[in-house]
């Protein structure tokens, strides 16, 4: 178990959004835009710091949230992919950061009991790395990552996350069960969805 004190929180929001057509982290859902849904989460749980890796939209982005105490920094090369998002964000996090937990911009609905099982689950001497397996489907998002294994993570390549990364090294992730899932937005239908189902 790890206190979210001792962890710095790294939310990648540099995608270039071609899916989507326009800066999707921007885009409203129940009157927020989709990474003020994750910002917020992440102020709530208190962790050491947040730091939020943005692309081509920053300016906008800078602009238009609701900003704490979140430190941004830049991706100067955000067509590399979200590899190349996840080295920044671990190489700006505080040294004394005892893990990070990886979340990303497009998942508006990330549930602040997942990352609390997360916390608890921790155990960098057993399995360093903690992921969520949802009983409805979805990524193993977010991710908890003790800095032991943060030289896995910098094995990642292009834009497909540690998924690859996990595959090849089962014997340091720890899997935790989760009720329901923990959709992104890729699409304007996806979004249209959440929309719709969190109005139910």
């Amino acid at each position: 178990m790890i206190a979210a004190g001792s962890v710095s929180a790294i939310v990648l929001a540099a995608g270039e959004s071609s899916r989507f057509g326009g800066p999707k982290t921007l885009a409203s859902l129940a009157s927020r835009p989709l990474l003020q849904h994750v910002l917020d989460v992440t102020h709530r749980l208190r962790f050491r710091e947040t730091v939020v890796v943005l692309g081509r939209d920053a300016d906008d982005i800078e602009r238009l949230l609701r900003w704490r105490a979140e430190k941004r920094v830049r991706n100067p090369h955000p067509e590399a992919g979200l590899s190349s998002s996840l080295r920044i964000g671990l190489a700006s996090v505080d040294p004394a950061s005892e893990g990070a937990l990886l979340l990303l911009g497009d998942q508006p609905l990330v549930r602040e009991d997942v990352i609390s099982r997360l916390l608890a689950g921790f155990d960098p001497a057993g399995r360093p790395i903690v992921v969520p397996r949802y009983l409805d489907g979805g990524g193993p998002n977010p991710l908890l990552i003790a800095r032991s294994a943060w030289p896995l993570a910098l094995e990642t390549k292009g834009d497909r996350g540690l998924g690859p990364v996990l595959r090849d090294h089962p014997d340091v992730v720890k899997e935790i069960e989760m009720a329901g899932s923990n959709p992104d937005v890729d699409t304007p239908e996806d979004l249209a969805r959440l929309e719709s189902a969190i109005q139910k």
